[in-house]
């Protein structure tokens, strides 16, 4: 359904802006230029009879987000914990799309649970709750199993959200399309790539079992992260649109007056928020990528509580060492080593300058060592590095938009707690571990074993492999040079595994 009918819902997207006083709100947080004023609000102004009102006792933007939809609702909580890019206020204003937006009943939450788990609500809990948190999918009731007596927490779907969703995504597509169309510059950030991406994190975030799965695969990896906790999942009273697991007791990671009369140490939750966050994603190539402020809590021994599993992010071993190596680079302030990361992965054009290339990425580096959070703005870095990738003719590398956007996130909710953090001092350590152990001898000894061990699964097949190669090849019609690159390579594969051996074993002996 991404046909023309989706104009109407862009059109109604900006007419709703202008009509709820959002439009001039994030034009100002943005600092846009006057001409761009002038044409936006133009366009908006003669169509805010199709605008959706909102709640009038909310502020601006908080109003417009809410009355558009859950997908401009997630945009909204990104924004909030980006007080440096939108400003204190706003970003305190866009909190409440965390998790307090307006509630549906109890009624209808104990409906979905007997229809999804077959059994009535009242025979499960022996106590069910008003709503305590209600976010953009769902919404979280505090309960007490009736068997056992234990306290958890069950998270129900909004009704009717998958069609919401849906009607939010296909205007996505029917405008990234546009976008594209007339913008052939546009296509570098692979608009289109970007939407299907989005469309694939929101598709699982509507199965609460696929959610389950997630935090119970989390919660295993994490097991002995301190200060760090995961609660358990009750898969028994857990399906599509329902998920009961245990609860978690803390004071909210948003609320710093709170952390601060429970004798909580923010500076240090700050810097552990991060490296927990880089912990994940380099060590298990598998992390929350929805770590804003409504979705984790600080227990009252100190731990970081994180739930809301919806959005996970994955990034295979390869990327993971060209994330760690580019980190490690501009944490060393080695920028010509950034840049032949990025040529080297293919992030960048091959027909590119390396040297202009780390040149411009120094501009972007400098400026952050020595400095403390408070004074560097990330509204003009992100704007640079823009600038940078545009001219080196780089393209939106989807599999690491989650990475991207989450990084973006996590840092916000840190230096909401340390606005003082440097974010550089706190990566340091855990990237240069994850280097160590990932680069060298002992990292490409498990390289070569795992080779071996694919090769070993492909072991009874490789004679009627090569027989067909060597048929393929004794039909054709002119003779041809026996091709010798397989041989070449195995000898390769052969010679590096056994130098490698060597390596380690020298490794081994001298360690």
């Amino acid at each position: 359904m991404r046909g023309p009918h989706n104009i109407i819902r862009l059109i109604r997207t900006g007419a709703t802006l202008e009509r709820t006083g959002a439009m001039g709100v994030v034009l100002d947080a943005f600092e846009a230029p006057r001409h761009v004023r002038m044409v936006l609000r133009g366009l908006a102004w003669p169509f805010q009879w199709l605008a959706i009102k909102g709640d009038p006792e909310a502020p601006p933007l908080p109003r417009a987000l809410t009355a558009l939809g859950p997908a401009y609702i997630k945009f909204g909580q990104v924004l909030s914990t980006r007080p440096d890019v939108v400003g204190g206020d706003l970003a305190t204003q866009l909190r409440v799309l965390q998790d307090k937006l307006p509630p549906f009943s109890v009624a209808e939450a104990k409906a979905a649970v007997q229809q999804e788990l077959g059994v009535n609500a009242d025979e499960i809990f022996s106590e069910f709750s008003e709503p305590v948190a209600a976010a953009s999918i769902a919404q979280v009731h505090r309960a007490r199993l009736a068997a056992t007596g234990e306290e958890v927490a069950v998270k129900v779907l909004r009704p009717g959200i998958e069609r919401a969703f849906r009607k939010d995504v296909d205007a996505f597509y029917f405008a990234a399309n546009v976008i594209a169309s007339l913008s052939p510059a546009s296509r570098r950030l692979r608009p289109m790539e970007v939407i299907e991406h989005f469309d694939g994190v929101v598709t699982g975030e509507l199965d609460l079992r696929l959610e389950s799965a997630s935090a119970s695969e989390f919660g295993a990896n994490t097991q002995d992260d301190e200060m760090f906790q995961v609660p358990t999942i009750n898969w028994a009273y857990s399906a599509k649109r329902v998920m009961t697991l245990g609860w978690a007791e803390g004071t909210p990671i948003g609320d710093n007056d709170a952390l601060d009369a429970a004798g909580h140490d923010r500076a240090k939750l700050g810097a552990r928020v991060l490296e927990l966050f880089l912990n994940h994603a380099l060590r298990d190539g598998y992390f929350h990528a929805d770590m804003h402020q409504g979705n984790m809590k600080v227990a009252a021994n100190g731990d970081i509580i994180a739930y809301d599993f919806g959005i996970m992010g994955h990034i295979d071993e390869y990327t993971r060492r060209v994330y760690a190596e580019i980190l490690f680079g501009f944490i060393q302030r080695d920028y010509k080593r950034v840049a032949e990361v990025h040529f080297e992965a293919g992030y960048v054009p091959a027909d590119q300058d390396v040297d202009e290339f780390a040149r411009a990425l120094r501009a972007v580096g400098e400026p952050i060592f020595g400095m403390d959070a408070d004074h560097i703005s990330m509204g003009r870095l992100l704007n640079y590095l823009f600038e940078v990738t545009e001219r080196f003719g780089m393209e939106t590398r989807t599999e690491l938009i989650l990475l991207q956007r989450t990084m973006v996130v996590v840092e916000g909710v840190a230096r909401s707690l340390d606005p003082h953090l440097n974010i550089w001092d706190v990566a340091k350590p855990v990237v240069s571990a994850y280097i160590q152990k990932s680069i060298g001898p002992r990292a490409l000894l498990r390289d070569l074993a795992k080779t071996a061990r694919v090769m070993t699964r492909f072991g009874p097949r490789l004679p009627a492999m090569v027989e067909a190669a060597l048929i393929a090849q004794s039909d054709q019609k002119e003779p041809a040079s026996p091709k010798v690159w397989p041989w070449v390579v195995s000898g390769a594969v052969a010679g590096a595994f056994a130098a490698a051996m060597l390596i380690g074993l020298g490794y081994e002996l001298w360690h």
